[in-house]
């Protein structure tokens, strides 16, 4: 069997040059790709929750995966059905979510990062949503840079996407580019599973369970056919003109002040240059022009159309007919709106997104209205105060009295992940600073709580653990705490050394989901290769993995596997049998 790096890499090559791919199911014959894989998923949070059986990564080993692979070769393998729980929204309801049981996982990793290696070099520019150096800034920058004039925003909302993709669509869409029906069956019988929720098994009849390892890339191959209609169809129709021809009122006041020039009418030079400051250069309805933008994120479109306001309407309905004529699914009225660009605001990803129009605002040499026309990024004044009110009671920043069991360095450290985190997300918004009250309603309730703990003033708590750091942007002050550790340098966590400035080229890409090598590098594959017991030293044995949540829950001072583990800073450890069972039961141990 070939090396899993050259699996893949084949595949993105065939997938480059839009050749149809064959022998898929073969590679789920291949152990190299289920070691990538458990590498990918063992330190996920959820590699410990069970599904509607009991099996966890706890246990994994060499011997499981050959007995998936037996199962996959004589196409014995049956996915069990998922565990559903319901979660709640943020804004209220709730959504389902899918527990997998870690055989399952590992499978459909599998077949996850084949599909990701033939199809992400054929997925759209216009796409940004679960792909490898993309992400919501990506798109939201691109939106900025390249959406100038924009007059309609379209935010096309589809009536819960992932739960309506329909099986045979998705299934066909696959077998266009795949000749391969057993790898073709494996996908459907992944998809129709089903699902246990309250210990009654229920079918699954549409959607890609969210939770699901392979939901992503999936949703991704159903939605390209949407991708490509846009820009082979919808966009092509809906543009035209190379550039909006001129506004002859401005042309003649532009040979009116050239004449008050000549004249030395330096009166009328000053009323015809402001005359010329309140008229567009161009012709804003010229109607040999048009422009239609395109932008995805998972199932959240923003078009933005240069045109009239029927035509923006038009471009709705022809997608809305697209959607359910060809994918199967359905327009919400409701949710998708047409937007004035310049007197309202577009909400995507978070950012409401507006186009500016401010005639006394000139920079540049030209000394040109550079802010009319450019997109807008702002922070919606909801999202700041709904944040802010977190941290506030009756008005006032508050303690939480449930964080006084922790040390100070894990105070700090929780409340600056949550700080930096909101900020770096907004930080191509020109009105960051809009989060200035919830900084101070942070800050306040940490110091807060710290005082509380300590018993002390939050005044006195400022004082301990005020400092003033070096930041790319010159000094800066923020609060700090440090945890000390023997015979190492010490753990330092900070809050409040992000500061609300804008910044352009902030980049916050999703998670690569494709195996770069060297960037993980193979340390698990030579863990179990090794045959080595890490615990009691024995060479030559079958070995699997025994895996706790995370290093919290290990005593340093505990059992010798808890001794060992903590001090490797590991939340595995490949083991034999007999250790695996005394760890995991000491009553039985011999």
């Amino acid at each position: 069997m070939q090396d899993a790096e050259v699996v893949l890499a084949i595949l993105r090559d065939r997938g480059r040059r839009g050749l149809p791919v064959d022998e898929l199911f073969r590679q789920m014959f291949n152990p190299s790709l289920y070691l990538v894989a458990w590498r990918k998923l063992y330190a996920n949070k959820g590699a410990l929750t069970p599904g509607a059986t009991r099996e966890t990564a706890d246990g994994m080993s060499v011997a499981k995966i050959a007995s998936i692979i037996d199962a996959m070769r004589s196409e014995r393998y049956r996915f069990a059905p998922v565990r559903r729980v319901m979660i709640p929204k943020k804004r209220g309801g709730q959504r389902p979510l899918g527990m997998p049981s870690w055989s399952d996982k590992l499978v459909a990793e599998v077949v996850r990062l084949l599909l990701e290696a033939y199809w992400e070099p054929q997925f759209s520019d216009r796409s940004h949503g679960f792909r490898p150096g993309r992400g919501c800034h990506t798109a939201l920058r691109e939106i900025a840079n390249t959406w100038q004039g924009t007059v309609w925003f379209i935010e096309a909302d589809i009536k819960d996407c992932f739960g309506s993709i329909d099986h045979d669509v998705l299934l066909g869409i696959l077998a266009e580019r795949v000749c391969d029906g057993r790898f073709i069956e494996l996908v459907r019988r992944m998809l129709k599973a089903g699902y246990v929720e309250d210990w009654v098994w229920r079918p699954t009849l549409s959607g890609a369970p969210q939770g699901g390892v392979a939901s992503p890339v999936l949703s991704n191959i159903y939605l390209h056919k949407l991708d490509q209609f846009v820009e082979n169809e919808l966009v092509p129709r809906h543009t035209r003109g190379a550039r909006r021809a001129g506004n002859g009122e401005y042309g003649r006041l532009r040979w009116e002040l050239a004449k008050a020039k000549a004249a030395g009418d330096r009166a009328r030079v000053k009323e015809t240059w402001r005359q010329m400051g309140r008229t567009p250069s161009r012709d804003t309805r010229d109607p040999g022009y048009r422009r239609l933008r395109y932008c995805r994120y998972a199932d959240d479109q923003l078009f933005g159309f240069a045109g009239p306001k029927a035509e923006a309407e038009q471009v709705k309905q022809e997608l809305a007919v697209f959607l359910r004529d060809v994918l199967k699914l359905d327009l919400s009225e409701e949710k998708t709106l047409v937007t004035h660009a310049r007197k309202g605001r577009a909400r995507f990803l978070g950012y409401d997104i507006g186009i500016g129009l401010k005639q006394t605002y000139r920079s540049g040499p030209r000394n040109s209205r550079s802010l009319n026309g450019k997109v807008l990024l702002s922070v919606p004044p909801q999202v700041a105060r709904e944040k802010t009110a977190v941290y506030l009671k009756d008005g006032k920043p508050r303690s939480f009295r449930s964080l006084h069991a922790r040390t100070d360095y894990s105070i700090v450290g929780w409340y600056g992940a949550i700080y930096r985190g909101v900020v770096n997300y907004y930080k191509l918004a020109g009105n960051l600073r809009r989060f200035s009250r919830f900084r101070w309603a942070m800050e306040t309730s940490m110091l807060k709580t710290l005082a509380g703990k300590h018993d002390m003033s939050a005044a006195a708590a400022a004082s301990n653990h005020k400092r003033r750091i070096d930041t790319p942007r010159g000094p800066r002050t923020c609060f700090e705490a440090q945890l000390h550790r023997e015979g190492k340098p010490p753990l330092t966590a900070r809050f409040g050394e992000v500061q609300l400035v804008r910044d352009p080229r902030a980049q916050s890409p999703d998670k690569d989901p494709l195996p770069v090598p060297g960037r993980h590098g193979p340390e698990l594959a030579r863990r179990v290769a090794a045959r080595r017991c890490e615990m009691c030293g024995r060479r030559g044995l079958p070995v699997e993995a025994h895996q706790v949540k995370n290093l919290a829950v290990l005593d340093p001072e505990g059992q010798d596997w808890e001794r060992i583990m903590a001090r490797a800073r590991r939340k595995t450890l490949m083991v034999c049998a007999r250790c695996h069972t005394a760890m995991d039961h000491p009553e039985h141990a011999a």
